[in-house]
């Protein structure tokens, strides 16, 4: 399979493979409110992963579709059931005019400006969904100011 345009360069050498869950695929399963584990995750086929990433997932009716192949998957290749999340909405990434205060922490923590209100808005729903996700991940945090690198919010600094 040649390089997915969908996987970020900061997360290719972990996601790229599709041995981890790349941040297109976990706004997908956040979106049809299901808990993927990554043992879930490396329990699909190669083929079955990547399906998941490129599958559409915009209308109610991709969404439909999406959670129950989700569900599917999980019942064939897993020996553990289908977790779901809260149906509280923890959508901001769609919230172009309002940065969430956990990005603005990370950017803090990692010693960076955050995106101003300008770049935040620039940035695309799968970019503000991964910075997020970024800033509010309790491991992956190294991946924050690479990924703001990417997106063009830091010029080369650091």
């Amino acid at each position: 399979m040649s390089e997915n345009p969908m996987i970020f360069e900061f997360e290719r050498d972990f996601a790229g493979s599709l041995r981890c869950i790349p941040m297109i695929a976990r706004q997908k399963l956040d979106l049809v409110r299901i808990k993927m584990t990554l043992r879930q995750w490396s329990r699909l086929l190669r083929e079955e992963r990547s399906r998941l990433v490129e599958a559409p997932c915009e209308t109610a009716q991709e969404q439909a579709a999406y959670r129950t192949l989700v569900k599917e998957l999980i019942d064939v290749r897993a020996d553990e059931p289908v977790s779901f999340l809260p149906s509280q909405t923890f959508e901001d990434w769609r919230k172009k005019d309002r940065m969430p205060e956990a990005v603005s922490s990370q950017a803090e923590a990692d010693a960076v400006p955050p995106p101003t209100p300008e770049q935040w808005a620039a940035l695309t729903p799968l970019q503000r969904f991964a910075l997020i996700k970024l800033a509010r991940s309790k491991h992956e945090n190294e991946n924050f100011v690479p990924a703001l690198k990417e997106f063009g919010v830091l010029q080369g600094e650091c």
